[in-house]
């Protein structure tokens, strides 16, 4: 219980790195890990929205172009500190708990043991470890990487690479992205005993009856789905708030959120014009952003090089996002990781010890077939 993995693990969860907070402390830790494993790491850092510091890390061993990228994050989010001990890695019955042990602390502590005990005189090509900040809350540390790395946009990125996240150590080809659509209302706040207001409420609703044929419309149209998802569908969902406006009285704003969750080939594209089209015919203010989802062909060389390391014969998708969303730009990359995403941010979260060291081994056999 006591392999490099595991103490690896533990001393990264012991370091408090929530996203609300600096993320330099457990920062300063991989970096002089890496760099002790002989690798040149590159530091990029931003200043967040409340004026913390944020770190991402690029760190490279071997020359050459191509090779093999291992992609983390090094935030988690809160630690839910009254309900249980977060920060006090525990093994018990072959599960290791604490917060990020599956999301995704475990996962970098694997890659980070596997690219370290690599031999920089035995690589024909470089193994990359990208440790990025704040996944949890907005993918800054991931831009950033892609829009500023030196050592990868001048040096060249990796032919291939692994986001680690928990998939229980099975490969995934694809993921679903998101689409987001805010639209609101403006109507006049006034009491209603003057009769003289303008709820925002009612300018609404005729474009809420609108979204709600839209909602059977996305659930039962096979050209907005995608098979090979489990659920197929978009997860088409709307929420409201009118600043929780007295009964007696207008609503002056009424705001509707809508999100999906976009997948390759499901015409999402088309769903969120046909709700900024419905929007705009009532006159009402609407904006629309999202990221696209993820996707590489399932006959892949790295999905085929994750597949003969995990031994399994197909790789898989799932509906949560990743940061492999931003790297698929620049990278071939397949999801690989130890742990259960439904274990990830819950209290009382862990990562399974064997699948954990398992992890090692698998990275380090792609390492062997990628980079030797």
């Amino acid at each position: 219980m006591n392999s490099p993995t595991v103490k690896l693990s533990q001393d990264l969860i012991a370091i408090k790195s929530v996203s609300q907070i600096s993320n330099a402390a457990i920062s300063d830790f991989i970096e002089s890990y890496l760099v002790q494993a002989d690798f040149e790491v590159e530091r990029l850092a931003y200043l967040d929205a409340a004026g913390l510091e944020k770190v991402s890390l690029i760190a490279k061993k071997g020359s050459g172009s191509g090779g093999l990228g291992f992609f983390s994050h090094s935030d988690t989010v809160p630690g839910a500190e009254a309900d249980w001990e977060p920060y006090d890695p525990v093994i018990k019955d072959g599960l290791l708990y604490g917060r990020g042990s599956c999301d995704m602390k475990g996962p970098l502590a694997a890659t980070m043991v596997a690219a370290a005990n690599a031999e920089a005189a035995q690589l024909t090509k470089p193994i990359f470890v990208v440790v990025s900040a704040d996944e949890e809350v907005g993918f800054g540390g991931a831009k950033q990487v892609c829009q500023e790395s030196k050592l990868l946009n001048e040096g060249g990125w990796p032919e291939m690479s692994v986001v680690a996240e928990p998939t229980e150590l099975k490969p995934v080809y694809a993921h679903k992205g998101g689409q987001h659509v805010l639209v609101t209302a403006h109507g006049r706040a006034a009491h209603t005993s003057t009769d003289k207001g303008i709820s925002a409420n009612f300018l609404i609703a005729p474009f809420l009856a609108e979204m709600a044929e839209l909602a059977k419309l996305f659930k039962t149209d096979s050209s907005f789905m995608n098979d090979e998802f489990d659920p197929p569908t978009n997860g088409f969902n709307m929420v409201l708030n009118d600043g929780n406006c007295a009964g007696n009285v207008t609503a002056a704003r009424t705001e509707c959120k809508l999100n999906l969750r976009g997948m390759p080939n499901d015409r999402h594209e088309d769903a969120v014009a046909m709700i900024v089209e419905a929007a705009k015919k009532y006159d009402l203010d609407v904006l629309s952003n999202g990221i696209e989802p993820f996707y590489v062909a399932q006959n892949a060389p790295i999905v085929t090089l994750a597949l003969q390391a995990t031994g399994l014969p197909h790789a898989k998708t799932v509906p949560y996002g990743t940061e492999a969303l931003y790297f698929q730009n620049h990278t071939q990359c397949v999801i690989l990781g130890p742990g259960n995403i439904a274990q990830a941010h819950t209290v009382g979260e862990y990562v399974d010890v064997a699948e954990l060291e398992s992890s090692t081994a698998a990275y380090t056999k792609m390492i062997s077939m990628a980079c030797m």
